[in-house]
């Protein structure tokens, strides 16, 4: 059985890694007044943060049509693939998984398996790049998504973000009202819960939320054993580099990466934003 694996753009993989591992990506879109953009495709996460400086209003943010998804996983089959792994950011944040489910029940001759990852960015990223190495390696369907149920549960994310603003505007924030009223200064760590968005624990500054994330790694880095870790950054490459050689010294066992947050996620956490995920490989 050949199958492919396909992963939308949020998931910030770079080209060269989805090149090399055969992974197909399907793009989000960001729309600056009547211009729309594919992100990773005609709008870089650089070039995005420049666009944000010149124009007034926040960018929208789109899913990949239904349409765009049966193209492409039509050209599979005819490529000759039997199955696609079809894995997308958080069904609690947007419709594109549901896109890949309605689209995979209308191609013939191609089982579709649409893998909601309830999160989003590289932890997202973490799935598809274990289900395409699986791939390559001749593992079913099934196998592939079992193992990636099993990194589910070993996997964490917590980020935060400079300006509580952007959530709120784009609605992605859930059970935020007791941060909202006149408390946009603190510096609240989020994390994904049940699909959503939602406040993990208060913080009143950016260098005290940096290190409850790090108290967060240390409690599953203590224990040992292998982690993989990306860190997450909006623009903030700098920053981002100072924090992994930090934490590279600090635990041995874990490998970092960096990723950061692109334009369609961006839109809704604002520049600044900062993450770690990691999990147990």
């Amino acid at each position: 059985m050949k199958t492919a694996v396909v992963t939308d753009s949020t998931a910030y993989i770079p080209k060269d890694v989805r090149d090399r591992l055969r992974i197909r990506m399907i793009p989000l879109s960001v729309a600056f007044g009547g211009e729309t953009y594919r992100e990773e495709v005609d709008i870089s996460a650089e070039q995005f943060y420049e666009k944000v400086k010149q124009h007034k209003n926040l960018p929208t943010t789109s899913q990949p049509a239904v349409g765009e998804f049966v193209e492409l996983f039509t050209s599979l089959r005819d490529e000759g693939y039997d199955a696609v792994i079809s894995i997308h950011l958080s069904s609690g944040i947007s419709g594109t998984y549901q896109g890949a489910l309605t689209a995979g029940n209308m191609v013939d001759g191609l089982k579709v398996y649409a893998y909601d990852s309830e999160i989003s960015c590289m932890a997202q990223g973490f799935y598809a790049i274990e289900a395409a190495k699986m791939a390559l390696d001749g593992k079913t369907p099934e196998e592939i998504i079992a193992r990636i149920d099993e990194m589910k549960k070993t996997l964490r994310a917590y980020f935060m973000v400079d300006d509580l603003a952007h959530l709120q505007r784009g609605g992605r924030l859930t059970g935020a009202q007791a941060f909202i009223g006149g408390l946009l200064q603190i510096k609240p760590l989020l994390c994904f819960e049940n699909k959503v968005i939602v406040p993990f624990e208060k913080i009143r500054t950016r260098k005290k939320a940096i290190k409850r994330i790090e108290e967060l790694l240390a409690e599953d880095a203590a224990k040992g054993v292998p982690l993989k870790a990306a860190i997450i950054h909006a623009n903030r490459p700098d920053e981002a580099e100072q924090w992994k050689e930090r934490l590279s010294s600090l635990y041995p066992n874990v490998e970092f990466t960096i990723s950061y947050f692109g334009p369609v996620i961006a839109t809704h956490l604002g520049e600044g934003a900062l993450g770690l995920t990691w999990y147990q490989p």
